[in-house]
């Protein structure tokens, strides 16, 4: 079993190495010079639109849900641990400059995130039950001139997707929930994961309708509750404030720097910095993925390329609101550095929570595990709507997608009641393969996203 996990272990650094973190935000920096920096520009509009009344209706187009309920269905299954834990974990090992490197990769994930979204409602398709599928692999199939290419690839897609979807969007959250519970509130693994499995059970028979009920409600509720705990603090902290930042910049360029004051005694160099940042953010916002984009085939739309926009706001929520908050309540916390009573660094909650527990004492402790808890049982719903699909896509057919739903349900018991180290791993080496179809399918596809892009420019003009 060592021996396994040991394999496993060296597979998931090779898949997460810089050759997959290259071709990620590579794709993304590409896609942004091909499209004209069309996302960055009109990223005032996207977000214009995905808080206007009309993104709550499903009054223009067809769809199964309105296009808010698609973006917060697919930040359901987004915003969740890594944006917790995932931003501490990159600030210890890569020092406080990975912040720097979250922040550069979610500026090009915005372009992946519109382009995979607009691709999969262009080429979605009506199933027999007269809900709307789609997702890369309709894309790959429909939409890839090769067509035996194309089949492949959607083939390798679909099946990378199940497999993440019982492993990163499921058990490593149900997980991550028993072991906060347990650590703050003595709550025994087994009863939280009877009353996730139960929970998650009553949500998920009811389909992406009821799934996304709950997430257009909890999904903005919890994002605001915890942005506004992370203000507090570092509204407590302002003083050190400028010092952490200083420190964040200078962090993220210098060839090896060494982190002194607020930041704590922390050795990290730019390329780990790089690696750090660069591959937390892309777990936390999922850009490129393709994942988000088997939600984004429900909405409610006239226009692939309006629905794209909407949709590509999930990057900036995720990663440039939520995400920032986090790092920045570190970094202006000076727990960075910190050891626990056996000498080793604070990592992971861990750190996260001494940040919240330096202006809010005990109650930031609760508050973070609550966050954790929310934010993780939300991301368990989002991924069920992804895997669904998928296995809808791979048996060509939606009549044993309750079958799904019903196994999906009880393998988060199974989550949060063993160590799973080897799932991490295992889960985390299935989020990369099922990111190098979509990927090799954005960049085929690059000339139709630029065009269409292009075509949809002249009615965001007419509407400022």
């Amino acid at each position: 079993m060592k021996e396994l996990s040991n394999v496993i272990s060296a597979i998931d650094d090779f898949v997460w190495g810089p050759v997959m973190l290259v071709l990620l935000v590579g794709t993304g920096i590409y896609l942004t010079f091909r499209t004209r920096f069309l996302t960055w520009r009109n990223l005032g509009y996207a977000l214009k639109s995905t808080l206007s009344k009309e993104a709550r209706t499903k009054s223009r187009g067809e769809g199964d849900v309105s296009p808010f309920s698609a973006l917060t269905t697919a930040l359901a299954a987004t915003i969740g641990t890594g944006n917790i834990v995932g931003v501490a974990t990159a600030m210890v090992s890569g020092g406080p400059g990975a912040l720097v490197w979250m922040w550069i990769s979610a500026a090009f994930g915005l372009t992946s995130k519109f382009s995979e979204c607009m691709l999969a409602i262009k080429y979605r398709e009506v199933n027999e039950k007269g809900e709307m599928s789609g997702g890369p692999m309709y894309t790959m199939k429909k939409g890839i001139k090769n067509k035996k290419l194309g089949a492949v690839l959607a083939w390798l897609f679909a099946f990378f997707a199940v497999v993440a979807s019982f492993g990163i969007g499921n058990m490593t959250q149900g997980n991550s929930i028993s072991g906060a519970l347990k650590a703050t509130f003595n709550v025994p693994t087994w009863l939280s994961g009877i009353i996730i499995t139960v929970l998650a059970l009553l949500i998920i028979v009811g389909g992406i309708k009821s799934i996304s009920k709950v997430s257009s409600v909890v999904v903005p509720v919890m994002a605001i509750f915890y942005v506004i705990c992370g203000l507090i603090v570092i509204i407590g902290n302002i003083s050190n404030l400028p010092a952490g930042l200083a420190m964040i910049f200078k962090m993220a360029f210098s060839v090896k720097a060494v982190g002194g004051g607020m930041c704590g005694t922390i050795v990290a160099s730019m390329m780990n910095a790089m690696r750090y940042g660069v591959a937390r953010g892309v777990f936390s916002n999922e850009a490129g993925m393709g994942s988000a984009a088997i939600t984004a085939a429900a909405a409610t739309t006239d226009n692939p390329v309006r629905q794209g926009y909407i949709n590509m706001t999930g990057t900036f929520w995720d990663t440039i609101v939520v995400c920032t908050i986090t790092g920045l309540a570190i970094a202006s916390s000076g727990v960075l550095g910190m050891t626990d009573a056996g000498g080793d660094y604070l990592t992971g909650s861990d750190i996260t929570i001494a940040a919240f527990k330096t202006v809010l004492g005990t109650g930031g402790g609760w508050l973070v595990t609550i966050g954790i808890t929310l934010f993780a049982f939300s991301t368990i719903l989002g991924w069920e709507y992804h895997g669904e699909k998928a296995f809808e896509y791979l048996l060509g057919t939606h009549r044993f997608n309750m079958i799904y739903r019903v196994i999906f349900s009880l393998v988060a018991y199974i989550g949060c009641t063993q160590t799973l180290s080897l799932v991490w791993n295992f889960s985390d080496i299935a989020n990369a393969l099922m990111a190098i179809p979509n990927l090799i399918c954005m960049l085929l596809l690059s000339g139709e996203i630029a065009s269409d892009i292009k075509k949809f420019q002249p009615e965001i003009k007419g509407n400022r």
